[in-house]
C-alpha cells in the first residue's frame, strides 16, 4: 500500500517505454511522441522517464525500470499522479495475463491510473474497457507464442543449413563471419556480433596450435588412459590456457570431449527457455542437428571411441549410489568440498549432486557429514545476484538523466557507456574475519577486458552499498584483491563514497561553436 500522504495535482504524470529488439515502430523514441501527444491532449505534464531498453516483455525479470517504478508507486515514493505507456503490449506481454492486471492492479490501488496512450479504448474501469484490455492482453501473450515458434523455426532452418546460432566458438574453434554468397568476411573475436541482417556465421578451425591441443586432449584421454582432471594438470603444468584465458579444470576438459562441434555437427536445442519460463534438457530425439556441416579437427572414429568411454561411466546412479561414492570421497580425503567432488573421475560433478538433493550441503547431512563451516554467505550470494540488476539499472538511469547513452550488454555482462567505455560492475560481500576486521574480495575478470571495473563494497549487512572502488584496467594486475577499511593510497586512491565522480565521466559537455 502506498505511503504517500499529500495528494499529488491530477496533471502530473511518468511515462514507461520499453522496447525489445522486434520492429522500429516500437523504438522508445516513437512511443514518448504518441505519449506526449496523449499528455498534451490532457493537459498533462509529464516529469518522469521509466525506460526498458531490449528488454523481453514475457515477465518482469530484467526490467529495472518497470519493477523500479512498480516499487516506487508501492513505496509512496513518487511525485506524480498517473502513469502514461503507449499501449497494452508495452506494459507486457505477459504469458499469464492477470500478472499484466497485478502491476497495474498495484498502481491504480495506490491511486495511480495507467493510461494506454495507442489504444482506441478508454482504460477508465468500465465494463467495455476491462473486457476489451483483457483480449488484448491474451493478444500481447499470444504474439509472443507465435513469434517463440516462428523464431525456433528459422533458428532450426538455419542450423540446418550449417550456421551457428550464438555462443562461443569453443577452444580450438573460431566463428567465421560470411556474406550471403558465403564468402569469408572475417574472423569475429570474443563478445563481437554480426551487424547485417544477411550476414551468417559459421565454425572454422582455430590457430593450429589450439587444434594440436585438443587433438592431444583426445589422444590423452582414449590412447593413454589419461583422465579430465590429468589433463586438466597437464595443461595447466604447460601454461595452456582455455579459449576465455582461465586455467583449465576437468569440467572444461570434459567439454572439449563431449561437444560434437570437434567433428563439425551442428547440433542445436539440446536445453530451452522458451517464452523464460523454465529451463529444460531436451532429450536426444528433440534435438536438431547437421552432421558434417563443418571443418572437423577431430576424426570422428576417436570422438565416438572417448563418447563411449563417458557414457559407459556415467550411467544413472541411484541416490544411494551417489551417497555411496561421497562417501568414498570422505574417507579418502577426511573431508568434501566442490572441488575435491569434480576431480573425482568416478563421481558425478558437484552440480549434479545440488540438482538431485537440492544443494550440496544437503548432500553432506545425508552422508552425516558436517563441514563446520556456516553456509550464510550462499543465501548471500543469491540476494547479492538478486541486487545487481537493480544497480545496474541505477546506474544506466543516472548516466542518462545526464544526457549521455549506457546499453547493458546481457551475453558480456558489461556496460557500454557512449559506445566507447565498457564498464564491468561487480558486487563485494562483506565478511568478518574472526578477529572481527571487515573483509570485501573484488574478484576482476580479464575475460571480460572492461576498461574499468566499478566494484561495490556491501555493507555489514550486506543489504546496501558502503562505497565504491573505480578500478581503471590498466592499473589492475590481480585477478583478486582482498580488501580491509582501509588499504592505503596506493588502492584507496580509487575509493568513493558516491558514483558521482564515474557520472561525470560518462556526462556529454556541449562545447560553443567557435565563430
Amino acid at each position: 500500500m502506498s505511503t504517500r500522504d499529500t495528494e499529488l495535482p491530477p496533471n502530473v504524470a511518468a511515462a514507461y517505454v520499453r522496447m525489445s529488439t522486434e520492429h522500429q515502430q516500437y523504438s522508445t523514441s516513437n512511443q514518448m511522441d504518441v505519449i506526449r501527444e496523449y499528455a498534451k491532449r490532457r493537459g498533462m505534464q509529464i516529469i518522469k522517464e521509466y525506460s526498458d531498453e531490449g528488454k523481453s516483455g514475457l515477465n518482469i525479470q530484467g526490467r529495472e525500470s518497470l519493477a523500479q517504478m512498480i516499487q516506487d508507486v508501492q513505496d509512496g515514493k513518487i511525485n506524480f499522479s498517473s502513469i502514461l505507456v503507449y499501449d497494452v503490449s508495452r506494459w507486457g506481454r505477459f504469458q499469464d495475463a492477470d500478472e499484466s492486471a497485478y502491476y497495474e492492479y498495484i498502481c491504480r490501488r495506490a491511486g495511480v491510473p495507467v493510461h494506454y496512450c495507442a489504444e482506441q479504448f478508454e482504460n477508465d474501469g468500465s465494463p467495455v474497457s476491462t473486457i476489451v484490455k483483457g483480449v488484448k492482453r491474451a493478444m500481447a501473450g499470444e504474439y509472443s507464442r507465435e513469434l517463440s515458434s516462428k523464431v525456433f523455426q528459422g533458428a532450426c532452418r538455419l542450423i540446418q543449413l550449417g550456421y551457428k546460432q550464438g555462443g562461443t566458438a569453443g577452444f580450438g574453434l573460431r566463428r567465421m563471419l560470411i556474406d550471403q554468397n558465403g564468402q569469408h568476411k572475417a574472423v569475429l573475436k570474443m563478445g563481437e556480433h554480426k551487424c547485417l541482417q544477411t550476414d551468417r556465421v559459421i565454425l572454422v578451425p582455430g590457430p593450429d596450435e589450439e587444434v594440436k591441443v585438443v587433438q592431444w586432449i583426445y589422444h590423452a584421454f582414449v590412447n593413454d588412459g589419461k583422465s579430465e582432471t590429468e589433463i586438466a594438470k597437464a595443461l595447466n603444468a604447460q601454461g595452456v590456457l582455455t579459449d576465455f584465458a582461465r586455467a583449465w579444470n576437468r569440467s572444461t576438459v570434459h567439454q572439449v570431449l563431449t561437444n560434437e562441434k570437434y567433428i563439425g555437427n551442428n547440433v542445436y536445442h539440446r536445453t530451452s527457455f522458451k517464452l523464460k519460463l523454465k529451463h529444460v534438457a531436451n532429450p536426444e530425439e528433440k534435438w536438431i542437428r547437421a552432421d558434417g556441416i563443418f571443418e572437423g579437427i577431430v576424426e570422428p572414429s576417436l570422438f565416438h571411441t572417448a563418447r563411449g568411454i563417458i557414457l559407459a561411466r556415467s550411467r544413472k546412479l541411484t541416490d544411494d549410489e551417489m551417497l555411496e561414492r561421497l562417501r568414498g570421497v570422505l574417507n579418502k580425503h577426511g573431508r568434501i568440498c566442490g572441488m575435491l567432488i569434480d576431480e573425482a573421475d568416478d563421481l558425478p560433478s558437484s552440480a549434479a549432486f545440488s540438482h538431485r538433493f537440492g544443494s550440496l550441503v544437503s548432500a553432506y547431512r545425508l552422508i552425516g557429514y558436517d563441514p563446520g563451516i556456516d553456509y550464510s554467505f550462499i543465501e548471500i550470494n543469491r540476494k547479492l545476484r538478486k541486487e545487481r540488476p537493480q544497480i545496474v539499472g541505477s546506474v544506466i538511469r543516472r548516466i542518462e538523466d545526464l544526457g549521455a547513452a549506457a546499453k547493458w550488454d546481457e551475453e558480456a555482462q558489461l556496460l557500454h557507456v557512449n559506445n566507447e567505455l565498457r564498464v564491468s560492475i561487480v558486487l563485494c560481500r562483506h565478511c568478518t574475519t574472526g578477529a572481527g576486521s571487515s573483509r570485501w574480495v573484488i574478484r576482476l575478470d580479464e575475460g571480460l577486458k572492461p576498461d574499468i571495473t566499478i566494484a561495490v563494497r556491501m555493507d555489514a549487512a550486506n543489504e546496501v552499498a558502503r562505497d565504491y572502488y573505480l578500478l581503471p584496467a590498466i592499473d589492475m594486475t590481480w585477478e583478486n584483491l582482498r580488501v580491509a577499511e582501509e588499504n592505503g593510497v596506493y588502492l584507496d586512491a580509487y575509493r568513493f563514497e558516491t558514483l558521482d565522480y564515474f557520472l561525470g565521466m560518462a556526462e556529454r559537455t556541449k562545447f560553443q561553436e567557435a565563430a
